[in-house]
């Protein structure tokens, strides 16, 4: 074989959305692109903020000296100094630019901070469904995964949690707003995770990390707030981007944010700086930091992600499918009316609906579906959810 056997077996675990995108490009090489229904990717939709687009020119035009060469590898002062600025608004807490580096995307984030703090053998716990690279995140830093299971609506299960976490335990990793579920983990689960990790670190007499994903952190509904990590959790570590709250996925700018009570911070920085070189990343793209050092605070339309959201689950609801209705992101994650998701996707697929099979989450018997597409795909669909769910009710 010509690529290495572990590789091979990554490939057949993170296949399916990787599959279903391109299940959806053939069908509209076959029936063109207004007949197929495509719900697979996260691939932001709505437009960026006219000020991103603004403040793009302006840093484009400015005459800035070495505007496109190297800068430190935790990024530009004054880019981490405005996202330190914000966050400690945010979170409650006090940060400086020394706590930030600033990273290629919520992904390059976590593989720095996991370089960083995994030995070989360690685990990382991970509540599910998760978004399924975790788990080869985790495997790039040595580390091995360990998943827990949710409650029926996606909460945290801390009794399951506490049973999961050992003396091999690293770090907890969290994702809130979910992708796949949409869920938002409310504060009072989040305080009860932190006395957690507290007593399991006291007791194994070692720290236990807290990392908490949130890329999604700007897109909630119905006037909810994601808890501030960092003010309740000593040991704690954000990881974000400014690919879904600005809709710039495809620039890869992101950060992560060391709490400034972390035990030995500053190793835990320095150490970071130093895995995002070594990792290949070396520095966040340049000309992106200088853009977001000017747009803190500010996001797309998260109304224009509200309404599609109700326009999707209104739709299907009246059809009589099953689900939680999101909080957060742009993903509904929806119960199969038959046991076998992958079976009901295929059915689906009948239909030029495409989505995306929970199992691919480990989230067995649901699927999920990106809402963050046009109004007209969500409309034009229902007639095709509506024959697939008839054909099994």
């Amino acid at each position: 074989m010509a690529i290495s056997t572990k590789i091979q077996g990554f490939m057949n675990q993170s296949s399916w959305i990787r599959k279903m995108f391109e299940e959806g490009d053939n069908l509209k090489k076959q029936y063109g692109q207004e007949d197929v229904f495509d719900f697979s990717l996260g691939n932001p939709n709505v437009e960026p903020p006219l000020r991103f687009k603004e403040l793009l020119r302006q840093v484009v035009d400015d005459a800035i000296p070495n505007k496109h060469g190297y800068m430190p590898n935790a990024g530009h002062v004054q880019t981490r100094e405005a996202v330190a600025a914000c966050l400690s608004r945010r979170q409650g807490v006090s940060l400086s630019s020394n706590n930030i580096v600033m990273t290629c995307g919520a992904g390059g984030a976590l593989n720095v901070i996991l370089k960083t703090l995994v030995d070989q053998g360690d685990e990382v716990v991970i509540p599910t469904p998760f978004f399924v690279e975790y788990r080869f995140y985790v495997d790039n830093a040595g580390g091995s995964a360990k998943l827990v299971k949710t409650e029926e609506d996606f909460s945290l299960d801390l009794n399951a949690m506490g049973e999961a976490i050992s003396e091999k335990t690293k770090v907890v990793l969290i994702n809130s707003p979910n992708n796949p579920t949409g869920k938002v983990y409310d504060a009072k689960s989040i305080g009860e995770l932190a006395a957690l990790l507290r007593e399991k670190s006291r007791i194994y007499g070692k720290i236990i990390y807290l990392v908490s994903d949130e890329p999604y952190n700007d897109i909630v509904y119905n006037g909810l707030c994601v808890p501030n990590i960092l003010a309740v959790c000593d040991n704690s570590i954000i990881v974000s981007s400014y690919s879904k709250s600005l809709s710039v996925p495809g620039e890869r700018i992101g950060y992560l944010a060391v709490n400034s009570t972390v035990q030995d911070a500053e190793a835990v920085i320095d150490g970071a700086i130093l895995c995002n070189r070594i990792l290949g990343f070396v520095n966040a793209p340049s000309l992106m930091q200088r853009v977001i050092a000017g747009l803190q605070d500010v996001h797309v339309d998260v109304e224009e992600y509200r309404r599609k959201r109700d326009l999707l689950c209104d739709g299907l609801a009246s059809l009589g499918y099953r689900f939680n209705r999101p909080e957060g992101a742009f993903y509904l994650f929806a119960r199969s009316p038959i046991d076998d998701d992958v079976a009901f996707v295929g059915e689906l697929i009948r239909e030029r609906i495409i989505t995306v099979p929970g199992s691919g989450f480990a989230g067995p018997g649901y699927f999920r579906i990106a809402y963050c597409v046009e109004d007209k795909t969500i409309i034009n669909a229902m007639e095709g959810f509506r024959r697939a769910l008839k054909r099994h009710a």
